[in-house]
């Protein structure tokens, strides 16, 4: 902050010192003057601390590129017609449009050739999906732990993000709903946060399938056709993408995956939290948001006691615990599975 304020009174004072003679309230002119160079400067400034690298060099070459096909093209105009009065007027345009375009054209052309490197990456054995290529379905982007994944770095390559996707996303940020309002709101705040990351490319595609109603199976038509695999944590979307021979990446299988390990006969200590569904029962949660169903214990609900797992039940869907009180586990085999 202070080397930003050091710099806008540089460039008035600068300013200043130019307007300074010659010019009627040249201080006005100065001051005006230092404050746009200044503006434009941080502006500048301000938009490429996010740039990627890749953009940078392109800009720059395209940049470079352009200023010195401006500068044969005006000594070539004053050479042909050094008697028209226009010429000077001609090599500012030459020197004015030609870097600009060069700028452009660089940034797209880097671009481009960087989302190439990143779709050539190694292809599965079983699908053949590019593993850099994934498609982010509403559900995913709205949950935000995709967020979370890229930022540790599991998660890199191309998102592809197709316009219908945004399109569902806007309209739900604008419903009368707040819930549904703050959910859409939360999900572009979700995907700002990633097209910012490094490591990740977010190309936005305007394919579309008029043919198709639902957003799902858009999405399902869009990885078949661009080989690509979808992110979700929606469990029919997986279903009917992996039927149709689509790879699915899903975040609640990775989430369940990496829970910690409980096996039967283990001890552990919870918080009965309510009623289960069979007479008798209470429910518990870890931390993670496992349920732990405990035999005999609503009327523990409300206090904490100490259970014995008697098994797990694993799905797509999540994991279950099953335990049963302690003391009443005391000279019983506690490995017996639930039936």
């Amino acid at each position: 902050m202070v080397l930003r304020t050091t710099f806008v009174v540089l460039c008035i004072v600068a300013g200043l010192a130019l307007f300074s003679e010659g010019f009627e309230q040249g201080w006005i002119w100065g001051t005006l003057v230092g404050l746009v160079v200044a503006g434009a400067v941080l502006t500048i400034e301000y938009s490429l601390t996010n740039a990627k690298p890749g953009t940078l060099l392109g800009g720059l070459s395209g940049l470079a590129v352009g200023l010195l096909l401006a500068g044969i093209a005006a000594w070539a105009v004053a050479v042909t017609l050094p008697s028209v009065e226009s010429v000077p007027i001609l090599g500012f345009l030459l020197l004015a449009a030609c870097p600009y375009l060069g700028v452009i054209y660089g940034v797209k052309l880097f671009s481009e050739v960087g989302v190439l490197k990143r779709s050539r990456g190694t292809e599965s054995g079983a699908g053949g999906a590019s593993i850099s290529n994934k498609i982010l379905d509403t559900s995913v982007i709205i949950d935000g732990r995709v967020a979370d994944l890229c930022e540790t770095g599991f998660l890199e390559g191309t998102f592809i993000l197709p316009q219908f996707i945004l399109q569902e996303l806007q309209h739900i940020a604008d419903s009368s709903d707040p819930l549904k309002r703050s959910r859409g709101r939360r999900g572009l705040d979700i995907l700002n946060k990633i097209q910012k990351m490094v490591d990740i490319d977010v190309r936005i595609v305007e394919e579309d399938f008029p043919h198709v109603k639902e957003v799902d199976s858009k999405i399902v038509v869009l990885g078949k056709k661009m080989n690509a695999r979808i992110i979700t944590n929606d469990l029919n979307l997986s279903k009917v993408a992996e039927l149709q021979g689509v790879r699915v990446l899903n975040i609640n299988e990775l989430c369940n995956a990496l829970k910690p390990v409980v096996l039967p006969g283990e001890q552990l200590r919870v918080f009965v939290l309510k009623e289960g569904k069979e007479a008798g029962q209470g429910v518990a949660y870890l931390d993670d948001g496992t349920m732990i169903v405990v035999d005999n214990a609503k009327r523990f609900i409300g206090s904490n006691v100490n259970v014995v797992v008697t098994s797990v039940l694993q799905t797509q869907a999540g994991r279950m615990i099953f335990t049963r009180l302690k003391e009443e586990s005391e000279g019983q085999d506690p490995g017996v599975a639930r039936s």
